[in-house]
């Protein structure tokens, strides 16, 4: 068994498609083929079944998998503290975030690190709030940006870093576009626009609603800050978005207004793995990420 074989096999299980694990691997689908073939031959099981076009990985495959993919995660950790015992200043910090983050928070972050850490790569990972408390339990993140903040869970831990506050968004040319500040109440009649229900400003906007009285109807979905702000643009319905998610400049622009009734706010916070030490050069990018939020409160 070669670690080529299980690198292939977990690719081919993610994508569920051989030509589409060939491409992100840049071999040939028949070396592909091949591999996965000899794997089942060496194991005596057959790990995928065809399902039309796609692969579908079997009940035995499924469990080889999440074996697997802790053996190559742990694998990987060992290379990479290997290399940053030789040299800190050229490791690599692997970190979650979700969509709402990257569009000013992260860029701004990791460019102030860089000033005096250079040579630190950074491998980014974008997730929603489940998906980035997963892949930080497995061990394929060090680090993920999480909001809201989890102030108890019993596999990760970390630091709140900040609140910020979330503004209504309304079209040009609605009733309260001109209005300096607003209660939330006020919007009751209108249409939102909204984020899918596994997103976690969802649950802080229907919150703000219910405590506002009401429950609001709901007329679009969307899975990115980005959507929202542009349907709301569009004319589509009003919203509630972070300040963050607000500062890009577009052609179609909707009308920020603040809510002061109630006011509405998330808690950002870092988390990493509870009770394991993390790798040298994410522990730097930890504290500086700490010592950063103390100076922007």
């Amino acid at each position: 068994m070669e670690l080529r074989q299980l690198q292939y096999f977990v690719k081919v299980a993610r994508k569920q498609h051989v030509t589409q694990a060939a491409e992100e691997l840049h071999v040939a689908q028949s070396a592909v083929s091949r591999q996965i073939r000899q794997l089942e031959e060496e194991l005596g099981v057959q790990l995928f079944v065809q399902k039309g076009r796609n692969l579908q990985i079997t009940a035995v495959g499924k469990l080889f998998l999440s074996r697997i993919e802790a053996v190559l995660t742990d694998l990987e950790r060992a290379v990479n503290e290997i290399h940053e015992y030789l040299d800190p200043e050229h490791g690599e910090i692997r970190v979650g975030f979700p969509h709402s983050l990257g569009i000013y928070l992260l860029p701004t972050v990791i460019a102030h690190f860089r000033k005096n850490h250079p040579k630190v790569k950074f491998r980014l990972r974008q997730g929603t709030y489940n998906s980035l408390i997963r892949d930080v339990m497995k061990g394929e993140i060090d680090l993920a940006f999480i909001s809201p903040f989890p102030e108890k869970h019993s596999h990760v831990a970390g630091e709140l870093l900040l609140r910020e506050e979330l503004y209504a968004i309304v079209p040009q040319g609605h009733v309260l576009c001109e209005y300096q500040t607003i209660r939330l109440e006020q919007l009751k009649e209108d249409s939102f626009v909204m984020f899918s229900e596994e997103y976690s400003l969802r649950a802080i906007v229907l919150e703000a609603c219910r405590k506002a009285g009401f429950s609001p109807r709901i007329g679009f979905e969307g899975e990115e800050t980005d959507t929202i702000r542009g349907l709301v643009a569009a004319g589509m319905g009003v919203s509630l978005l972070p300040e963050m998610a607000l500062t890009e400049i577009s052609e179609l622009q909707p009308v920020k207004v603040r809510v002061i009734e109630p006011q509405v706010t998330r808690s950002i916070g870092l988390i990493h793995r509870t009770g394991e030490k993390l790798p040298l050069v994410a522990e730097v990018f930890r504290e500086f990420l700490i010592d950063f939020f103390i100076r922007y409160k």
